[in-house]
């Protein structure tokens, strides 16, 4: 069954999915969102038009947490979401945990500055206070954890992966969180993550915020 995923190389979402692909050693048809036509033809299968999108075949999978849950059902490789319940639901809930409590809070400021950037330094020192909240309890409850969920790479890690990259870049993980700083730098040395960090070089000039000279 062939696969094509709709994504940009700089996108912290199609991060999620583009690492689950790897880690699941999927071959599949990569469709630059920057190649002439992709985005229109994106558009066609999915009217809401946010990316990722995932085609299967003659199926559409749209949100990137569906679409890696939707790999696991359907194609072999690598789990990201485990089997037994109680575990699976620890993951979705730092799946969750990511998605909403420190990729939402770092993209604040970088919308601000795509707009007119007028509130930019507030909305920054609020972003900032969420992230160190949010870092505050994942340095507490990684403890010896290798990834986000114990001992297995999974959904979670890939969620974890683009929304500690950017938010490091926005408001950098204090030293004294040391395991999330340690987690950031292991997820950054795996194969799968390093992949997608170098495939989106090119596009650092379009952080809005100025990438740093580093990662």
């Amino acid at each position: 069954m062939s696969l094509a995923l709709y994504a940009h190389p700089f996108s912290s979402y199609c991060w999620k999915v583009l690492i689950a692909l790897r880690e699941k050693d999927l071959a599949f048809e990569y469709r630059n969102l920057e190649e002439p036509g992709a985005a229109e033809a994106m558009a066609a299968r999915w009217p809401i038009g946010r990316m990722p999108v995932l085609v299967d075949g003659e199926q559409t999978v749209a949100e990137s947490s569906i679409i890696i849950e939707h790999l696991d059902l359907r194609h072999p490789g690598a789990r990201m979401i485990p089997a037994d319940p109680e575990a699976a639901l620890a993951v979705r809930f730092l799946d969750r945990f990511f998605d909403h409590y420190v990729m939402t809070p770092m993209q604040q400021p970088v919308a601000e500055k795509l707009r007119h950037g007028d509130r930019l330094d507030s909305v920054r020192a609020e972003s900032g206070k969420a992230l160190d909240k949010a870092y505050a309890w994942l340095d507490a409850t990684l403890g010896e954890r290798i990834w986000a969920a114990g001992d297995t790479f999974g959904l979670a890690d890939c969620a974890g992966a683009p929304a500690l990259f950017y938010a490091d870049w926005v408001h950098p993980i204090p030293a004294e969180r040391a395991q999330v700083r340690a987690y950031r730098e292991r997820l950054l040395a795996r194969p799968a993550v390093a992949r997608v960090v170098d495939d989106a070089r090119p596009y650092r000039s379009y952080f809005p915020l100025g990438a740093p000279d580093r990662d």
